[in-house]
């Protein structure tokens, strides 16, 4: 049935306002394969001349079918078919570091919490500027929201301000885009510095202290550095920084704060094979919690923030698109590493 026909059908059922009639229209016409991916829709201009509605009704309809991930327009070409997931509600774009545990924590309850009408495509940055920019280009208006950890650097903010503020949530990082952009983020600095001394009597019993930290590599936050250095001047405690670990190089007395998983399997491995007791012969902090911390090797002492707590607020912005602007606490799950 001609989109023309389909639109004076649902004219006679007075139940939808004018948008809606447009908007499921269309939908029908797509699902019926009238419109495939790749067909252009009818311009506005001659909508509004053989429709007879208002231009603002007809650019409303066509940026809620974008919002549904249902079309793209292309300046000055106008609307194109990029989907025929018609029984999607909205399409979201999650942008993440990397597929790490505690990031997939995050995905798994994202995608439960928003259910089977809300389409989620996972895409990873890596910490890479270069490729978050090639990201934002490629996903950019073909998506109805976007859900974002943002690289905090200066130079990633133009690039997220050209997605509208009410289709964009910041989360696990902040940047500060402006009063109008919402986020749930963690704060690295003052919590891992409360942390650690919080943790100060069972540290001492340690000679000396390591940070494993490649902002490069392992995605850290340049506030879980300056707060160990601050601790380790503030306390008199004895500490240094690697930047990877070598395999075999385990010292006993030693506490070692580990914020790569990477690392801490390796780690966790040689401690194993050298027969080391964790929390008397060396002692291990980790960042970001899972489930193989919780068991593993007796247990081990995590930072962490809630995860699945974040990204239910998160689906809950998706889904009804009230403004938030939070921190989420950072906790401390004291096992038996130390």
């Amino acid at each position: 049935m001609p989109l023309l026909d389909r639109i004076l059908d649902l004219q006679n059922s007075h139940l939808l306002s004018k948008h809606e009639i447009l908007v499921q229209s269309v939908v029908d016409a797509i699902g019926d394969n009238e419109f495939q991916v790749g067909d252009k829709l009818p311009s506005i201009n001659i909508m509004v001349r053989d429709v007879g509605y208002a231009r603002k009704t007809i650019v409303k309809a066509y940026e809620e079918l974008k919002d549904r991930g249902l079309v793209e327009s292309k300046n000055k070409q106008g609307y194109f078919v990029i989907s025929q997931e018609t029984g999607v509600v909205l399409r979201v774009a999650l942008l993440l570091f990397a597929f790490q545990s505690f990031q997939e924590d995050f995905y798994n309850t994202l995608r439960e919490e928003l259910g089977k009408k809300f389409q989620v495509d996972v895409f990873f940055h890596h910490n890479n500027i270069s490729i978050f920019e090639t990201m934002i280009t490629n996903i950019k208006g073909k998506y109805g929201m976007y859900v974002i950890a943002p690289i905090q650097d200066d130079a990633v903010k133009p690039m997220l301000q050209t997605i509208a503020p009410n289709k964009l949530i910041l989360v696990d990082r902040y940047l500060d885009l402006g009063p109008e952009y919402s986020f749930i983020a963690q704060e690295f600095e003052n919590a891992t510095y409360s942390t650690l001394v919080k943790l100060l009597p069972d540290i001492k019993k340690y000679k000396s202290m390591v940070l494993f930290f490649n902002s490069k590599t392992d995605y850290s936050p340049i506030g879980i550095r300056r707060a160990y250095e601050r601790f380790l001047k503030d306390h008199g405690i004895k500490g240094s920084i690697e930047e990877n670990y070598i395999s075999g190089t385990i010292k006993k007395d030693t506490l070692y704060f580990i914020k790569n998983d990477s690392i801490l399997w390796t780690f966790l491995k040689d401690c194993n094979q050298g027969h080391c007791v964790l929390g008397k012969d060396l002692g291990i902090l980790s960042y970001d919690d899972n489930v193989l911390k919780e068991i593993i090797m007796g247990g081990i002492t995590t930072i962490s923030t809630n995860f699945k707590e974040m990204a239910k607020i998160a689906a809950k912005y998706v889904m009804d698109g009230n403004e938030i602007r939070t921190i989420i606490p950072t906790n401390l799950i004291s096992r038996s590493s130390l």
